[in-house]
């Protein structure tokens, strides 16, 4: 079955239904299209995402199955616990997104996997603006020394890239993120595919189907927090 070419000026055009979402690669499911905030907005609310290589055009992305973390189920080993404990990293909310981004984006370059392209940068960049991306640093001695970013939707939070360039800080940053989302009535976390690391924070692969549906029941249900600054 072909992919799907999506319209650059029709940024309202409805993706194709997941069911056609090709096996191999896995979730493949469209291809060209825009950035825009609504064009992003519409593919999240619909557990699509975009992923692809700077000399790509921009491909769409919806694999099965999918890792997903309830934040109630959110696991915290003891050694990280301890890390916590020592506060060797303070966090904090929406207080460096460009800096996060521009950090993960120099990761992504130097080692494996989709560099995140100027046209990303710029893309999220907007969209945390408008309020719907953000993001998490942990800092140390003053520097930046790790976090994330990702889209919230309703009670929904989709992540997107991390980095750290001291040891445990992302994973602090995300630990930390879990439980204040679990606090502000969040339901779930998108981990997009599997990975050994968010699996060791309870993190679960679940059917696409499955995804959809619960992306139907809590995008469109207001979180408890909406301003991210400072928890």
């Amino acid at each position: 079955m072909p992919l799907t070419v999506l319209d650059s000026a029709n940024a309202d055009q409805a993706f194709p239904p997941l069911t056609r979402a090709l096996s191999n690669p896995n979730g493949l499911l469209a291809v060209g299209g825009c950035l825009s905030p609504r064009r992003l907005i519409n593919a999240y609310r619909h557990g699509i995402f975009p992923w692809y290589n700077p000399d790509e055009p921009i491909l769409w992305w919806s694999p099965n199955p999918r890792l997903v973390l309830f934040p109630e189920q959110l696991v915290i080993s003891r050694s990280l616990r301890k890390t916590i404990k020592k506060q060797l990293f303070s966090i904090s909310f929406d207080q460096a997104f460009a800096e996060v981004i521009s950090a993960c984006a120099r990761v992504r370059k130097e080692g494996p996997g989709t560099w995140i392209s100027k046209e990303i940068y710029q893309a999220y960049s907007l969209l945390h603006r408008l309020g719907i991306a953000h993001s998490i640093e942990a800092w140390q001695d003053g520097k930046l020394v790790g976090g994330l970013y990702g889209v919230a939707l309703g009670q929904v939070f989709f992540g997107e890239s991390m980095f750290h360039s001291k040891t445990d800080a992302s994973k602090v940053a995300f630990a930390t993120m879990a439980e204040q989302l679990k606090i502000w009535d969040y339901h779930l976390i998108d981990c997009q595919v599997h990975t050994g690391h968010l699996v060791r924070f309870g993190a679960q692969e679940i059917a696409r189907d499955n995804f959809a549906q619960l992306l139907d029941r809590y995008c469109d249900l207001p979180a408890a927090h909406t301003a991210w600054r400072q928890p």
